[in-house]
């Protein structure tokens, strides 16, 4: 604890030098170095405020003398109280100045200066700022149409004051900046009519604070759209953090186009969308299927994904998000979910296809890839078995035979096929349904898809499993009531046994959730066979995430199973409840547990 005061003390000195250094932001270094330090002189007030709100106005300025200075000097700057929520934060610092029982003169007039300041200070200051950005945006169009001198004698003759007229000024010099960009990105290569690239790079730099301005919106959206033709990026790298930044909070609202251009002109700004998107996804109370494509379809990486070079890097993360989870289900349903919606904007953007798929799965078979991108819905359910069929000896022929190395090892073939994971789904319920003997194709993909990294011995040992299985849960149909016994002995889950790889087991859990939801016998003592199945919490959760994608399948694809769609939801919707009685206050839940070493390591990776 004294090491965080003697920290903070630290920087307090650190923030008071910087403020009388920038001194307004009078000069070209002055303000460069302000928009440098922005974000961390925010979060810097922040903590100012944390450790303010602790004491009273007494104690402040005893451990602060100078608190005054700081925060005067902070309201003049109008860099400073453009950026995103800084006023918001000064007058929260302002507030705990106030003595609510003033003793004294003194004590009375630091009230009256501390009421005083937001009023007289902050709006000059706010002015201040409009005139600043009339001086320098004014410098960057010289000789465009007028100067601040002409400008300053017409409002004055027209009997006008600098608040009437600054963000009216404001408002037509960003237009102009707007269509003089537009312009620069159409000349191309005619350089007598081009902004030169240090202008772009100036102008870049001057919005960095104000990127959250809703004036200057259309100046941001211009910024990120115009090309240059130079070897070298011409915005400045604050610039793409700042905007990516305040897009990732909902701070800025910018077309799809211009987010495209800021992702595939700053890959850390790429990344770090990325890594927002699990973020949430990992911290949603609710997060299943139809939230995670709301986030999805929230954070336009769907639809920025078109470009195949932002596909790419996702998809990317996608990978690695999987490898270090062990295949979590919360993972597989996000890459499902995310594969899904970049299908659907695909097909709206593209009637005719700009790159072809091979462009998106460079190692991957097309056949392949054709297949996969079958809709379900669009076969008639009693034709599913066909394709499910060559699927798998599409992938088999791949993974055993060795002889497609082009397209890649097993996993690369297994990362492929989650990405279409509803197939492996309707596998199982195929399996499960089926009267048949079960299908060695079916068999396969299902044992692959559990399994990528074993060989095929491995594989072969797992098909025996779940045939043996199979054939044991097809002898219970014809009992009218299945217990929660004969069900356990079905799937031979005894403690003298080698349970097998997690994911296996996963295999033969999802085989008996189906087995329950499609068995007439299984409904009556369905709720005590999920218990007996779910001996951990993070069994429990996995059971949960299944029934929801059961659930989000049958409705996409119109499947009228009303017996077995009421059993599922009425699964669901104990093991929440069970889910959120078991959980602690405060304590993590399973897939934060998985996901959080995950994200830590992403985050270390993309510090500078």
């Amino acid at each position: 604890m004294a090491q965080d005061s003697v920290g903070f003390s630290s920087d307090y000195q650190f923030w008071m030098q910087k403020l009388s250094l920038w001194d307004q932001a009078s000069t070209l270094e002055t303000q460069q170095d302000t928009c440098l330090h922005l974000p961390r002189f925010q979060e810097f007030l922040r903590q100012l405020y944390e450790v303010l709100k602790e004491m009273d106005s007494n104690t402040i300025v005893e451990r602060f003398p100078t608190i005054g200075q700081l925060l005067a000097k902070t309201c003049w700057n109008p860099f400073i109280l453009a950026f995103d929520e800084s006023q918001k934060i000064l007058i929260w610092c302002l507030c705990c100045l106030i003595n609510k029982e003033p003793q004294n003169s003194e004590e009375l007039k630091l009230n009256s200066w501390t009421r005083l300041l937001p009023r007289e200070w902050i709006r000059p200051a706010l002015l201040l700022l409009f005139q600043f950005l009339e001086g320098l945006l004014s410098h960057i169009l010289s000789g465009f149409r007028f100067d601040t001198k002409e400008v300053d004698l017409l409002t004055q003759g027209l009997g006008y004051v600098p608040a009437d007229y600054c963000p009216g000024l404001l408002k037509n010099m960003v237009l102009s900046l707007v269509s003089e960009l537009r312009e620069n990105h159409l000349n191309g290569f005619n350089t007598q009519r081009r902004m030169v690239p240090e202008k772009i790079r100036f102008l870049s730099r001057v919005c960095i604070p104000l990127v959250t301005l809703p004036d200057m919106e259309p100046l941001v959206e211009a910024l990120l759209t115009c090309q240059g033709h130079e070897p070298q990026e011409a915005l400045w790298p604050e610039f793409f953090d700042a905007v990516n930044e305040a897009f990732l909070l909902k701070k800025i609202s910018l077309p799809t186009s211009a987010v495209v251009c800021l992702w595939l002109r700053h890959l850390p700004s790429l990344e770090k969308a990325t890594l927002h998107l699990f973020e949430k996804l990992i911290s949603s109370e609710r997060n299943f299927l139809r939230s995670i494509e709301c986030f999805l379809k929230d954070s336009l990486l769907p639809e920025a994904a078109c470009h195949p070079a932002i596909f790419r890097i996702v998809d990317e993360m996608f990978r690695y998000a999987l490898l270090e989870t062990d295949g979590a289900p919360e993972v597989l349903a996000a890459v499902q979910g995310f594969t899904r919606c970049f299908v659907e904007a695909l097909e709206k953007k593209n009637k005719q296809l700009k790159f072809t798929f091979k462009t998106y799965f460079p190692y991957a078979s097309p056949s392949l890839v054709m297949v996969l991108l079958q809709h379900p819905k669009d076969i008639p359910q009693e034709l599913w078995h066909q394709p499910l069929k060559h699927i798998s000896e599409m992938l088999r022929e791949i993974v055993e035979d060795q002889t497609h190395g082009s397209y890649g090892g097993p996993f690369e073939c297994w990362f492929l096929f989650i990405h279409f994971g509803g197939w492996a789904d309707i596998a199982a319920e195929q399996l499960v349904m089926s009267e048949a003997e079960p299908s060695e194709a079916l068999l396969w993909l299902l044992a692959f898809s559990c399994s990528p990294h074993d060989g095929s011995p491995q594989r072969a040992q797992i098909m025996v499993e779940v045939k043996a299985v199979l054939s044991r849960l097809k002898k219970l149909l014809r009992n009218p009531i299945l217990s929660a016994k004969d069900l356990q002995a079905a799937a031979a889950e005894s403690r003298d046994r080698d349970p097998g790889p997690p994911l296996c087991q996963q295999l033969i859990r999802r085989l008996l959730l189906n087995f329950l939801l499609w068995a007439p016998g299984g409904h009556v003592n369905a709720r005590e066979v999920t218990a007996l199945m779910a001996p951990s919490d993070e069994i429990a959760h996995e059971m949960t995430v299944f029934l929801d994608q059961t659930l989000y399948r049958w409705d996409h694809l119109r499947m009228e199973v009303p017996r077995s769609r009421k059993l599922a939801r009425e699964l669901l919707a104990e093991l929440r409840m069970a889910g959120t009685a078991m959980q602690e206050p405060g304590s993590p839940r399973p897939r934060d547990v998985m996901m959080r070493p995950f994200l830590h390591g992403m985050s270390d990776e993309n510090e500078p």
